[in-house]
């Protein structure tokens, strides 16, 4: 059994693909699996591929599997049912690793923690740029996810975690086919749900921000469904932290941090969508999810109740 799956699903990244196959192979620790899926690219990413496999056959055990277009989730998804591996990572084809990613953190998986979160670079072709959070020994997950909601900045990212595959496996995980912001609907339930968790200051994930994805803009359409999208996975978060048997305060953190994003969300809307999401966040009394610990915050609970345009000015 390969200590690690590393699920890398494939679309259209012809460019960066090579580069990111090979930050795996180059891994201190060779004890790995690779599993390719190919979600329906169009472009030149399959010969890339295999030529790649060809290249570097006996080097590290691969899988390659080729399906229809479905989505990032349903091609994690995928990859998850395919892995034979003690834990499991997530790497996206544009992104890479650095070459001690995994034997850095080797201690955690020799104790068969659940949940192993590291930490990110933000790289283009001329900068680099470390992003910090808390960092922490073995906990629980709802002790961590309380350090981690309101200091870290990127605490959704799927590709930041070592999942424990017998932990994820078996409380039957999945990323939510055809939806935007898959990670926000599922990494806080996981942490959740998680026995033991660490956070460890290993910044050996390289996010890559390529020109075309900082410069280029969301066309409208896709706005309006990411926003709904949201609303779609607090929906299902209520109902599944109500079987979680977690403390209350475990509960008011993870609807808090729902319901933030969600505000905020409402930035990138027009007017008359706008008036909808509103209706939406009302009908849902997420309101209530802001819990007041000081006099400022009691008077932005009330504002936000009367008017979340005039509570989005004061953020």
């Amino acid at each position: 059994m390969p200590k690690i799956s590393v699920i890398v699903p494939v679309y259209q990244t012809e460019k960066y693909i090579e580069r990111c196959l090979n930050s795996i192979l180059n891994q201190t620790m060779k004890d790995l699996e690779i599993i390719l899926v190919n979600d329906g690219s169009t472009d030149n990413s399959e010969a890339v591929i295999k030529q790649w496999i060809r290249n570097n056959e006996g080097k590290v055990k691969i899988q390659y599997l080729k399906k229809e277009n479905g989505g990032l989730s349903d091609a994690r998804n995928y990859g998850v049912k395919q892995a034979t591996g003690k834990y499991l990572a997530f790497l996206d084809s544009d992104d890479y690793i650095s070459p001690n990613l995994y034997e850095n953190l080797e201690p955690y998986i020799k104790q068969g923690v659940d949940l192993i979160k590291f930490k990110m670079q933000l790289v283009d072709n001329q900068t680099s740029s470390k992003v910090e959070g808390p960092i922490f020994e073995t906990c629980t997950g709802e002790q961590g996810y309380e350090k981690l909601c309101t200091k870290e900045r990127y605490l959704d990212p799927a590709c930041i975690y070592l999942y424990n595959k017998e932990f994820y496996t078996k409380n039957h995980f999945e990323y939510k086919k055809g939806t935007y912001h898959e990670d926000f609907g599922l990494t806080s339930l996981i942490i959740l749900k998680a026995k033991t968790f660490v956070s460890v200051e290993e910044y050996g994930y390289y996010y890559w921000q390529s020109e075309q994805s900082i410069t280029s803009k969301v066309d409208y359409q896709t706005q309006m469904k990411k926003a709904d999208d949201l609303l779609q996975h607090y929906d299902n978060m209520l109902k599944v932290v109500e079987k979680y048997e977690i403390s209350k305060k475990s509960k008011e953190l993870i609807k808090r941090y729902y319901t933030n994003a969600i505000l905020l969300k409402a930035r990138d809307l027009e007017e008359k969508e706008l008036q909808n999401y509103i209706k939406q966040i009302k009908q849902r009394k997420m309101y209530q999810n802001i819990k007041p610990n000081s006099l400022k915050q009691i008077l932005k609970r009330i504002i936000l109740q009367m008017s979340i345009k005039l509570y989005l000015k004061m953020r």
